[in-house]
């Protein structure tokens, strides 16, 4: 049996790495994962695009597999538009995405957020993961905001933006791979973190987005110019997007094409993307 399902990417409002608390919320930057089941003997092969790591895709696949009580092999193909380490939440979305898929494929069915748990434990078994990203890993699959407890796996509540926005999003082409994250002490900006998520639980996601960013730059040695330019630009709000290095500017259609020039640096990718405020679905091939 073959399956197919599309997940999305998603943009941090507050970063759950300082204090384990998060929110987070989908963006229309697709991951396709196309899963066929085969006899146990074939294993488990995974195809991804030139320079991608092949374990995420590995440990969704095992994760998946765990739960059929009967022994398969699984073929997996990925292809994404979300640029990896970046920010964007490409590992939720690949992971969620192989995980609906070869449920489907299996003829499994797997809550949404049994979906979210085993996502985010085969970013752990794959390490690529500081916290579990449980947070990402919900907008991912839900869409809308999520404001999670990612030390317990806890969705606290779930909201959406107005539906007259878009996100715009400067891509550098360098990259934040997790590993380059060890050794920074985000114990010294906890306090800061923690103010920005109790403005989250009073629903302003605009100023607390900013918070958050206002934290982590300094420690992540990113530069928060682009988004002080987007706001000049009529940006609603805008700061970093996970550990970076992309920034994320939230903006009224009419005003995202100036927000957009005002973000360029010559070197890089600017898109212009829809929220996501669907939930992710699977089909049959």
């Amino acid at each position: 049996m073959k399956a197919q399902a599309t997940c999305f990417g998603a943009g941090t409002i507050v970063n759950a790495i300082a204090t384990g608390q998060g929110a987070a919320f989908g963006l229309a930057l697709r991951a396709n994962a196309t899963v066929e089941s085969r006899p146990e003997e074939f294993g488990v092969n995974v195809h991804v695009p030139p320079g991608v790591d092949p374990a995420l895709a590995m440990a969704a696949s095992r994760r998946v597999l765990g739960r059929r009580g009967t022994k398969a092999g699984l073929e997996v193909s990925i292809d994404s538009e979300i640029p990896i380490s970046r920010g964007l939440k490409s590992s939720s979305a690949v992971a969620n995405a192989v995980i609906l898929a070869g449920a489907t494929a299996l003829g499994l069915k797997i809550d949404p957020m049994d979906v979210v748990k085993m996502s985010v434990d085969a970013a752990f078994d794959a390490g690529v993961t500081i916290t579990g990203a449980f947070d990402d890993a919900c907008a991912s699959l839900l869409g809308g905001i999520c404001v999670t407890d990612n030390r317990d796996r806890r969705l606290l509540a779930l909201d959406r933006f107005p539906d007259d926005l878009v996100g715009v999003v400067q891509i550098p082409p360098r990259m934040t791979p997790k590993a380059s994250l060890k050794g920074i002490d985000f114990a010294s900006i906890r306090s800061q973190v923690e103010a920005a998520f109790q403005v989250v639980l009073r629903g302003d996601y605009f100023r607390a987005l900013e918070a958050n960013s206002a934290a982590y730059a300094p420690i992540l040695g990113i530069d928060e110019a682009p988004a002080r330019r987007a706001r000049e630009a009529g940006a609603i709000a805008a700061g970093i997007t996970g550990t970076g290095p992309a920034i994320l500017a939230l903006a009224k259609p009419t005003h995202a094409d100036a927000v957009r020039r005002s973000m360029e640096d010559g070197e890089s990718d600017i898109r212009v993307v829809a929220l996501d405020t669907m939930e992710s679905r699977e089909v049959m091939l």
